[in-house]
């Protein structure tokens, strides 16, 4: 008999886009010739800059010549994009790597994912609620938790709530956990960590022997340079801390799938005797189980993505982004709505009208608007009374998108 695995069992329901897909398809279908807008899923919408697509036209082209083709490609990824992250993403900002601790992948959200696998099952898991669903559902179904409770939460998660109060940016408790998920800039909520703010989290983990999984994806997307983009700008991180960035949202790879998780050598795990174990050397062997490596071209325009024209293009479209994020922002606050996020990430969390659930908000903007949004309550217990909108889109369309919030909504 073939038996399943009963923790997927324990989760709460479909995960979050689909199930947004699903309201949407039918809500189409039901009124087909309603022009939604969609600010709701974070896929880009620009095409892919100048320099990545010569990038990817040349390496397609070496691959179609027998002196150049390239077949699987180192376990952690060519010299020469490892190089450029080193040279771009962290030199500049004062910060040493090595090749060997970079890992090629194809995307953050699979890195986030699997990262636990190298962990044990009895380890105690510490998220920020809202939170990225994939933190929380990949450690259920590995079977690191018990059932969910009527309030969402599931039995052995720490779980800290990221409020307005605390700015969306809790502090570390004084519970220990052993790993914990750190996401910034944070999505959903839009929130960024302050230098002293990571500092804390850095002096937490080494306290109690516990690793930071940070999550920067949308590091591009900080607008004051003043503020972290590398967890490993913290003093004392490289012991206690992986880093995931991605180049999905900073250069438009949602299409491509390129990203990398950084391991630092002096990271380390205990076994059950107390041994003390490279967590470098469990990532490299897992990967190097489990995945074939990025697809040469894709990593070649990887690296265009760090060269002069290709830094230029990507931030010009971050830019045009972050101009979506500061119109809706401006915009739903000036039509009354309680805004946040749209600063230093691609995302406004807004508080739902009185009276309305995070659902509730979503049907009756896809309803009255035709605008699609995301559940606050989708991330996590403490999401609920909020919905999140995404910059992704079109200027005119994030224009029109504002109007039509205004008037569905107005006293």
């Amino acid at each position: 008999m073939a038996r399943i695995n009963e923790h997927y069992r324990k989760l709460s329901s479909g995960y979050l886009f689909p199930e947004i897909g699903r309201r949407v398809t039918a809500f189409a279908a039901a009124a087909p010739d309603a022009k939604i807008i969609r600010l709701g899923i974070g896929d880009v919408t620009l095409p892919l800059v100048p320099a990545v697509v010569d990038a990817l036209r040349r390496a397609s082209e070496e691959m179609g010549n027998p002196s150049s083709v390239h077949g699987y490609g180192p376990d952690q990824g060519y010299d020469f994009l490892l190089d450029a992250i080193r040279e771009r993403d962290y030199t500049p900002r004062g910060v040493e790597i090595d090749r060997d601790e970079i890992f090629v992948s194809d995307g953050s959200k699979q890195d986030s994912a699997n990262i636990q696998e190298i962990f044990g099952l009895d380890q105690c898991i510490l998220v920020t609620d809202p939170v990225y669903p994939v933190y929380v559902d990949t450690n259920v179904m590995a079977g690191r938790t018990g059932a969910i409770d009527e309030r969402g939460y599931y039995a052995g998660i720490l779980y800290l709530a990221a409020t307005e109060a605390n700015g969306f940016v809790p502090d570390p408790p004084a519970e220990r956990a052993d790993l914990a998920y750190l996401c910034s800039p944070n999505n959903p909520t839009g929130a960024v960590a302050t230098r002293e703010q990571l500092t804390r989290w850095v002096a937490w983990a080494r306290a109690n022997d516990a690793v930071l999984i940070f999550d920067a994806a949308y590091d591009a997307y900080i607008q004051d340079p003043a503020l972290p983009r590398s967890i490993y700008e913290i003093e004392g991180a490289r012991g206690c801390a992986v880093e995931m960035r991605s180049y999905s949202k900073r250069a438009g790879f949602t299409g491509l799938r390129c990203a990398y998780t950084v391991v630092p050598r002096e990271l380390t795990g205990a076994t059950a005797s107390g041994e003390r174990v490279a967590l470098r050397d469990l990532w490299a062997r897992r990967m190097s189980t489990k995945f074939n490596g990025v697809p040469y071209p894709v990593q070649r325009a990887a690296e265009a993505v760090h060269g002069p024209e290709g830094r230029k293009q990507t931030a010009d479209q971050v830019t045009y982004y972050m101009e979506n994020a500061r119109r809706l922002r401006a915009g739903l606050g000036a039509a009354g709505f309680r805004v946040f996020g749209g600063e230093h990430a691609p995302y406004i969390w807004m508080r739902t009208p009185a009276g309305l659930s995070s659902w509730g908000f979503f049907d009756a903007l896809l309803a009255r608007a035709h605008v699609v949004g995301t559940p606050g309550a989708g991330f996590g217990p403490s999401g609920e009374g909020y919905l999140r909108l995404s910059a992704f889109n079109d200027r005119a369309r994030v224009d029109e998108a504002i109007e039509r919030i205004r008037k569905a909504f107005e006293t």
